[in-house]
């Protein structure tokens, strides 16, 4: 049967149905630094989950940045339980490819996180980013407590108003609580660290968040 375009969101009656007796796979320690890729995580160690496009240059990102004790790629915000990397692709899960970040909040705030996640990619974009196109590319934060919400959201309009006065239009980042996280296939955690001239492809505004 025909479908839709792999830019239009899938409700959850229409999402591919996956599979709850089955999880992935998932590499004990980080390639590059070796830490954990699941918890428990240290005492006062706090998560956050940005998804800004192709996850493999996203988690790159917040691996190089100081404070962060991990990071692994994976899938949030869609319906589909424990999905591969083609059926998100199809954009038949409503998921995001997405970072889950895990940070000292005494080394690195999690504002300075938003302030790297901000710049990194242009969220104006809607469900692309760069070359790519298709729902799982789209801008998201996903919070884990009320907290982070707010920090989003004023951070977002902080953001927004620095755009505007270069003449980009509206934000279309969603930021929302954080529901399942479902960590994506071995071979794609730390995929730059791997295959160093790997596909990387954001498109930057060039514009420096002005809050921190």
């Amino acid at each position: 049967m025909l479908f839709r375009t792999k830019t239009a969101m899938v409700s959850a009656d229409e999402a591919l149905p996956g599979r709850t007796d089955q999880t992935m796979p998932v590499p004990e320690t980080h390639h590059v630094n070796g830490h954990p890729l699941q918890g428990p995580w240290p005492e006062g160690y706090q998560t956050a989950v940005f998804g800004l496009g192709c996850f493999w240059g996203a988690e790159k990102l917040f691996w190089e940045t100081p404070g962060v004790y991990s990071t692994a790629v994976g899938y949030a915000g869609g319906y589909t339980p424990n999905p591969t990397y083609e059926e998100v692709c199809s954009g038949r899960t409503a998921h995001s490819e997405v970072v889950l970040v895990v940070f000292d909040p005494a080394v690195v705030t999690y504002e300075q996180l938003l302030t790297e996640f901000w710049e990194d990619h242009d969220p104006t974009q809607g469900m692309r980013q760069g070359n790519d196109r298709g729902s799982q590319y789209r801008s998201v934060i996903y919070t884990t407590d009320d907290e982070q919400q707010r920090v989003a959201e004023a951070t977002k309009a902080t953001f927004q108003d620095a755009l505007s006065k270069s003449r980009y239009g509206e934000i279309t980042t969603e930021i929302a609580p954080l529901g399942d996280f479902f960590y994506a296939e071995p071979y794609h955690q730390q995929y730059l660290a791997k295959n160093v001239n790997g596909y990387r492809c954001h498109a930057k505004t060039g514009i420096s968040y002005p809050g921190v």
